[in-house]
């Protein structure tokens, strides 16, 4: 069976970015097909996370595509259950699951439900949705690992708006004290949720001193900079050990990235696009750069 980014040293840098982009772009595009099936979604938040995800399942993750139950994985926990349409590109991407089933996203009897379900989806570790527990059953998952002895890594991936809830900083603690140094959490920190901007919501910076005060080896970087983001990920991985600190990467992100129609719509949170505009979404992302 064939592994994907076994623990190995990492190739040419320009390489690997290059890698990570195309896919990134290529996911963007599985985004925009997927949401044109429904004519609405989490569409501006899947192209923007699309270059974080690239950087996990592309270059980061050890995984089997044909195995998706392989004990010696590592584990993609995403938290944010309504950007399951972005994690379905990166499955795709990854050789998971077909890039022919995602024309079925969110239909009737589909594998590819809206919100993301473990029990029906290839690849989802667990059904995120209700925020602010995913971070919790990551540290859990981490600590079994340990248990068993694997070397298996957790990422788990949580969005700025989990940063209001208390229980994502409870489980932040909890994985300090715990010294699960085999886990790293990804934050898109794209600055909006449901109920508005999220500095108005609540107020959660400054968000790397709060990480680093609970104990985390805390990064903050351009979510949507290849290099940045693999530079940062390279970074967690040296330093991950069964026992150790967790690391946390923030990642600010553009809403609509790659979409310049997108990436200036005022009701980003959940897009309704039009029927006429989705091929010029897909112009705009081949003329662009992203």
């Amino acid at each position: 069976m064939t592994v994907l980014h076994e623990r190995r040293p990492p190739a040419d840098p320009a390489t690997r970015a290059a890698a990570v982009r195309a896919a990134a772009r290529r996911m963007r595009l599985h985004v925009l097909n997927m949401g044109e099936v429904q004519g609405q979604g989490y569409v501006g938040q899947a192209l923007g996370v699309a270059d974080m995800l690239a950087v996990a399942y592309v270059d980061q993750l050890r995984l089997r595509p044909d195995d998706e139950h392989w004990p010696e994985r590592d584990r993609f926990l995403l938290s944010t259950g309504h950007y399951a349409i972005a994690l379905y590109a990166a499955l795709a991407e990854a050789g998971t699951i077909p890039v022919e089933e995602l024309e079925t996203y969110g239909s009737d009897g589909s594998r590819l439900p809206m919100s993301g379900m473990a029990s029906y989806t290839p690849g989802m570790e667990i059904s995120g949705g209700s925020l602010g527990h995913g971070l919790t059953v990551a540290v859990g998952m981490a600590l079994g690992l340990r248990h068993q002895g694997s070397d298996a890594r957790v990422f788990t991936f949580l969005s700025d708006g989990e940063l209001d809830e208390g229980s994502t900083w409870e489980s932040a603690m909890g994985a300090a004290h715990h010294r699960l140094g085999h886990l790293t959490a990804m934050v898109d920190m794209n600055a909006l949720q449901a109920d508005g901007k999220t500095d108005t919501v609540m107020r959660i910076e400054p968000a790397e001193d709060k990480w680093a005060a609970a104990g985390w080896f805390t990064q903050r970087v351009d979510g949507n900079d290849v290099e940045a983001l693999l530079a940062a990920f390279d970074a967690a991985a040296e330093q991950a050990a069964p026992a150790g600190r967790p690391s946390v990467v923030l990642c600010d992100t553009r809403i609509g990235r790659g979409v310049p129609l997108l990436e200036t719509r005022e009701k980003a949170h959940f897009m309704r696009i039009d029927p006429d505009e989705w091929e010029l979404c897909r112009r705009q992302l081949a003329e662009g750069d992203s």
